[in-house]
């Protein structure tokens, strides 16, 4: 008798009902990183609930669970790109406790699985994210391609289009940060 082992992570669709938890888990990832550099909790979730649904009901968008052994550790959300064969990686996360374990490299690699008809992947990270900077140039082989910053800011910011009377109140630095693209080898 032959038995085949399950590939060791895996990527599901997430259903209208997983949402809430899927917002809850990615806020409470990105919670240590915005306390570093801000030096406390933040009073509001980062990113806000209105950023989450945004991202959820972008057109064409695709929120992922990634799944290990069974158990959820993470999620994406994948939108198409401005031009064909461009996608964003608009969200992205491993579950608090089990970063470090190889699990964003193995959720990567899966998600590039998914959507091999993709020339060209984007994504951004604040510019104080230096383990997400990591990760994405060292490990994802993305290459940073744009600096967001007071004198050069983010033309729509995450959640939807730029303020009209100004940049929203929000911790130092929101708009500071990198954008990153990779460029996927022709098959």
């Amino acid at each position: 008798m032959t038995t085949t082992t399950p590939p060791p992570l895996t990527l599901e669709p997430a259903l209208r009902d997983d949402l809430t938890d899927f917002s809850t888990r990615l806020q409470a990832s990105f919670a240590p990183a915005v306390e570093r550099e801000t030096g406390h909790p933040s009073p509001e979730p980062i990113p806000s609930d209105q950023e989450l649904a945004a991202a959820f009901d972008a057109p064409g968008a695709e929120v992922l669970h990634v799944i290990e052994a069974g158990e959820r550790v993470g999620g994406a959300v994948v939108v198409p790109g401005r031009e064909a064969g461009h996608r964003a990686l608009e969200l992205f996360f491993i579950d608090v406790g089990r970063e470090g374990h190889g699990l964003g490299r193995l959720a990567w690699r899966a998600i590039e699985e998914r959507y091999p008809d993709t020339r060209v992947w984007e994504t951004f990270t604040p510019h104080f994210e230096v383990r997400n900077i990591h990760f994405y140039i060292n490990v994802c082989g993305f290459h940073a391609v744009e600096f967001f910053h007071e004198g050069h800011p983010h033309p729509e910011p995450p959640g939807g289009p730029a303020h009209p009377e100004g940049p929203a109140e929000s911790f130092d630095g929101e708009d500071r940060g990198f954008r990153f693209e990779k460029v996927m080898p022709t098959r």
